[in-house]
């Protein structure tokens, strides 16, 4: 293999690797929250595709308007989810949460088999992300280019607004202590649609830049991604955002060099050994802290 061939694998992988981290955030937050596993996650990342198949094929709308049409909705679409399936069952034991985010989840897919049908639809061409660049004798597309680019920047973004605005410290405090938060007067739901806001519209962000150099979207076309993003959340420490950045960009770049190697059979597989090695290794992940049930 010769340098220029692995620099860009290398360029592949981070970029793959930069779009798990963006969904990867939104399992790891709301997990941070409110101790669920959002299975839905996934298929929001998916109908997200949808929404822009929509906007820029159906209605003629021009793609830079379109992506922010498609980052409302999506975000309309997530904080629904929330109210309706997630806030009544906030007092009920976990598992009937997980039920109901499990059954979201099939409602999603079966919804979009129904409205758009199971039939793969193209996804829309957007030129400027998809035009060639080239990097010394390394050529690549925009869009694997500046996906890292923007995950970084998105991460940057949102560990400052953690670290330095109200919001950012209610989300921690209520993280850390969920009762206490609320006998001290933090908003507890206004604290959950905003940890939603921000999943949803990183999703949102992530299935642009997933679907783009790809031909089509189909009601399935989330359910893997969105396994193999929980599997990063879940390596990195799930409930901590670098964890799950760091998760991803190593599952990216695994999966990319399998396939180079020519096992691409076996791509899939790998993302779900590791899961099983950390799980039994490290259940709280690379940076997950080891947490004490209250009696």
């Amino acid at each position: 293999m010769s340098i220029t061939v692995f620099l860009q694998y290398c360029l592949a992988g981070i970029s793959i690797g930069g779009i798990y981290a963006l969904i990867a955030i939104g399992y790891t937050m709301v997990y941070g929250i409110l101790r669920l596993i959002n299975f839905a996650h996934g298929d929001i990342f998916m109908m997200s595709a949808y929404f822009m198949i929509f906007a820029m094929v159906n209605f003629m709308i021009p793609w830079y308007i379109s992506a922010v049409i498609v980052i409302v909705s999506t975000v309309a679409l997530g904080v629904i989810i929330e109210k309706v399936a997630y806030k009544p069952l906030r007092n009920a034991p976990r598992m009937s949460i997980m039920i109901s985010a499990i059954g979201v989840s099939y409602l999603l897919q079966n919804l979009a088999t129904y409205l758009f049908s199971a039939l793969p639809k193209p996804y829309p061409d957007i030129p400027v992300l998809n035009r060639t660049i080239y990097l010394g004798e390394v050529s690549t597309s925009l869009v694997t280019f500046i996906t890292p680019i923007i995950t970084i920047a998105a991460v940057a973004g949102l560990l400052a607004l953690l670290k330095y605005t109200k919001i950012g410290m209610a989300m921690r405090a209520v993280a850390k202590d969920f009762e206490t938060a609320q006998l001290m007067g933090i908003k507890i739901n206004s604290v959950i649609s905003m940890t939603f806001v921000i999943g949803c519209s990183l999703a949102a962000v992530g299935s642009m830049l997933y679907f783009t150099p790809r031909p089509s979207v189909f009601p399935l076309a989330g359910s893997l991604p969105g396994l193999k993003c929980f599997v990063a959340a879940v390596f990195g420490g799930i409930g901590s955002i670098p964890g799950a950045v760091l998760g991803g960009f190593i599952i990216g770049l695994s999966e990319t060099f399998i396939k180079a190697a020519g096992y691409s059979e076996f791509s899939d597989v790998f993302t779900f050994i590791l899961l099983i090695v950390v799980l039994m290794f490290k259940p709280t992940g690379l940076f997950g802290e080891n947490m004490t049930e209250k009696v």
